[in-house]
C-alpha cells in the first residue's frame, strides 16, 4: 500500500475534527486568494481559481468563506504570498516534497527544516528528490459515483492515464497539462468530482517498517500542521497490516 495516499485519512481520524477542519479551510482560502490574485477573479476565466473553488466546495467550505477569500485578493490589502517548494529525505530514506504559500520565506524555511531535523531526516536543495516524482493531475470521485468498471471506462474515454478504485474512493490520474480537458469530460460522464488538483506522484517507492512508517507519519503531520504548508507528498510504502495498525 502506498503510504503517501493514506496519511491524511489517518491524521484526520486521529486529530480533533474541528481543528483539522478550521486549518483546512484556512489553507483552501489561501489557495483561492493566491489564485484570484495571480489571474482573473472570475473562475470562468481562471482555471487555477476554478479548481481551488471546486476543491473548497468539495470539502464543504461555506460559500461566504470562499467569496471572502476571492474578495481578499481584489481588495488591495491582502498579503503577498510566495509559492515555495522544499525537498528532502525523511526517516528511512523516504523522499518528501513540501509545497508552501508563505508571506515569510525565512519563517517557513526554518519551520520546515526543524521538522525534518527533529524526525531524523534532512532538508535538501530544490531538485534533490523531485526527480523521483512526476507532476500529474489527480481527480477523485466518491465510491457512489459508480463501480470500478464504470469509472475505468469513463476515465479511458476522457483520456486519463491510470485509475485506482478502493472502498474509499476512485483515484484517476492524468497528464498535468490535461487536467482541464480530462476533468471536464469526466464531469459530463460521472458528475462533479470530489477533488481535482495537481500533485507530485512518486515514480518509485521506499518500503518502510512500522517504526519508520510511524516516524514518517509524524513528520508529515508536523509539516501539515504548519499554516504555511499547503501540501506534503512522500514516497513511502507500507504493508496493509502496518497501515491498519497505524490507523487503529
Amino acid at each position: 500500500m502506498a503510504g503517501h495516499s493514506q496519511f491524511k485519512n489517518i491524521m484526520h481520524r486521529k486529530g480533533r475534527q474541528d481543528a483539522v477542519r478550521s486549518k483546512m479551510f484556512s489553507k483552501l482560502g489561501r489557495e483561492i486568494t493566491v489564485a484570484a490574485k495571480m489571474g482573473a477573479p472570475d473562475p470562468a476565466m481562471n482555471p487555477r481559481l476554478r479548481l481551488a473553488i471546486q476543491n473548497a466546495k468539495a470539502q464543504s467550505m461555506p460559500k461566504d468563506n470562499i467569496q471572502r477569500a476571492v474578495n481578499k485578493a481584489t481588495g488591495g490589502d491582502s498579503e503577498n504570498y510566495d509559492e515555495v517548494r522544499y525537498e528532502g529525505y525523511g526517516p528511512g530514506g523516504v523522499a518528501v516534497i513540501v509545497e508552501a504559500l508563505t508571506d515569510n520565506r525565512n519563517r517557513t524555511a526554518s519551520n520546515v527544516r526543524a521538522a525534518f531535523t527533529k524526525s531524523g531526516g534532512a532538508l535538501g536543495e530544490t531538485g534533490s528528490v523531485g526527480f523521483m516524482f512526476s507532476r500529474v493531475g489527480e481527480i477523485i470521485y466518491p465510491p457512489e459515483a459508480g463501480d470500478a468498471d464504470t469509472i475505468m471506462e469513463a476515465a479511458i474515454m476522457a483520456g486519463a492515464e491510470d485509475v485506482t478504485s478502493s472502498e474509499d474512493e476512485h483515484n484517476i490520474i492524468c497528464a498535468f497539462e490535461d487536467i482541464g480537458e480530462v476533468s471536464t469530460a469526466l464531469e459530463e460522464a460521472l458528475g462533479e468530482a470530489q477533488s481535482i488538483r495537481a500533485i507530485w506522484k512518486p515514480a518509485t517507492s521506499a518500503p518502510v517498517d512500522e517504526d519508520k512508517a510511524e516516524s514518517v507519519l509524524k513528520l508529515i503531520a508536523t509539516l501539515d500542521d504548519d499554516d504555511d504548508v499547503q501540501n506534503v507528498y512522500a514516497n513511502f510504502e507500507v504493508s496493509d497490516e502496518v497501515m491498519a495498525k497505524l490507523s487503529a
